[in-house]
Formats: C-alpha cells, structure tokens, sequence
C-alpha cells in the first residue's frame, strides 16, 4: 500500500481553525494491532459521513512512565505509528505530551482545550474508555460535554477474539514468551522493530533503539530485514542478548532498518 500524508500536530495547542471539523479518537494506541485497526476504520466511517477529518490524540510516551512510574517496552516507535495511522486513514495525528500536569487535567478541560481552537464534530469511545484526571472523561460524561457544546460522542462495542478484546499488554506478554504466533494473530502483522544499525563486526551489525521495545526471549531468532529505501528483504539471525540487545548476523550495512520476526 502507498503511503499515505498524515499531518502530525504537537499537542492540542497546536491545533488552528483549518484543522476541523475534527472527529477525534484519544489513546496510546500501541501496536495499532487489529483493535486498534477495527477502532480506525470505524473513526473514519464516522468522520466522512459527518464531512469532518479523522484525527488521532496520542501521546509522545506511554502514560505509564507517569502513573505507575514505569513505561512497558513498546510494539512501535514514533515514526512507525505515523506511517500506519495513515494508511488507517487518519487525516491529522495529535501528539500530545503527557506529563504530570497533563495527568491531573480535568477531561472538560481537556475537551474545551480543542474546541477553543478548532470545530469539533465528534469523539469515539469504547464503553469502558475513559480519559482525564482519575479517568472522570467516561461516555457518559463526555457526552454531556457535547451536548452542551454542540459535538457528538458515539459510543462503539470493543472489538474482541473469541470474546476476549485485543490488548497491547497481551502482545508484550506473548512476544516475551516467545510466542510470536499469536503476537503476529492480534497485530494482524508480523511483529517487527525499527532501530539504528551500525557495522561492528564481519557480517555483524548491532541494532539500537531510541526506545525501550518489546523483544522475543534471549537466544538466535530468525528475521527478515527491510530498508526505507526499498532495497529487497534480506534474510537474516536476530541474536537477542539477556540483557536486551540485538545483534545481526548479515551483510555490514548502517542506517536504518526494520527487522520483522519470523
């Protein structure tokens, strides 16, 4: 698929005028696994028929670094994100910072900070989201802030497998166990990393990652190697180290790379 232009925005004080109509969904969305993919397609449907912009509120670190004190490795970098929310069809990705003062924002708050700078059509919510200081922004609260301020919340069912709803904490934990079978089934993709690869070696190159990700077991793990220049895949062994470093054992090359398990 081509790519597609995504317009990034860094935090809802960037959002101007020209930005909406929005139609907006808030989240991490980690992984942009096939509950995430299923929450895009219906964003989208919702956005076009009420001639409004999809658009994505994310964040620029996992919430968690500031409520519980610790950020899981992550299933996807920054750029990544970007370049699969467009091809989801997302016109506008907001990225927002989120820190402690952000943690303690009132979710009125937090709505009235977009519709003070640009229209708002709508949000999409799950039953059990919710946003805002203590998790206070449910539907139903929400949706009283809309009616009041003149934009819709439409509430959508999660999208579950065999009644279970999909959860980035469960690919992290699949993708440790080894287990990349189901991994690949909730992402709807092989799972893949994205880091620098820099030659130390004859043949060996070291990956590094500006993030923590998630990594299969220590141990040799069969790979493929892509390029963002599109140069042909090339087959490779992953050796994953016990303290969480990746070494390839391929052609020397620096730059850039993606590297999908197998």
């Amino acid at each position: 698929m081509a790519e597609r232009s995504v317009a990034a925005v860094a935090g809802v004080e960037g959002l101007e005028a020209q930005h909406g109509p929005l139609f907006v969904v808030i989240g991490v969305f980690d992984g942009i696994h096939r509950g995430h993919q299923y929450l895009l397609e219906r964003l989208v449907a919702e956005a076009r028929g009420r001639g409004a912009k999809p658009a994505v509120i994310t964040f620029d670190s996992h919430p968690d670094e500031i409520l519980v004190g610790a950020a899981p490795p992550l299933l996807l970098d920054q750029g990544e994100r970007l370049r699969l929310l467009g091809e989801a069809g997302v016109d506008i990705v907001v990225v927002q910072h989120f820190d402690e003062a952000l943690r303690r924002t009132e979710y009125d708050d937090f709505v009235h900070r977009i519709t003070s700078r640009t229209s708002l059509a709508g949000i999409l919510m799950t039953p059990d989201a919710a946003f805002g200081h203590e998790r206070r922004g449910t539907p139903e609260t929400v949706a009283a802030v809309g009616a009041s301020d003149g934009f819709e919340v439409v509430v959508i069912p999660p999208f579950t497998i065999d009644g279970r709803s999909v959860r980035s904490s469960d690919i992290r934990a699949a993708i440790a166990a080894g287990d990349l079978g189901t991994a690949e089934e909730l992402l709807g993709r092989p799972y893949a990393v994205t880091g620098e690869a820099s030659e130390i070696g004859v043949s060996r190159v070291a990956m590094a990652f500006h993030m923590p990700v998630a990594l299969p077991p220590a141990g040799e793990r069969e790979v493929t190697i892509e390029w963002p220049d599109g140069r042909q895949p090339w087959p490779a062994v992953a050796i994953i180290g016990d303290d969480g470093s990746v070494t390839l054992a391929t052609i020397p090359f620096d730059g850039n790379a993606r590297i999908v398990f197998h």
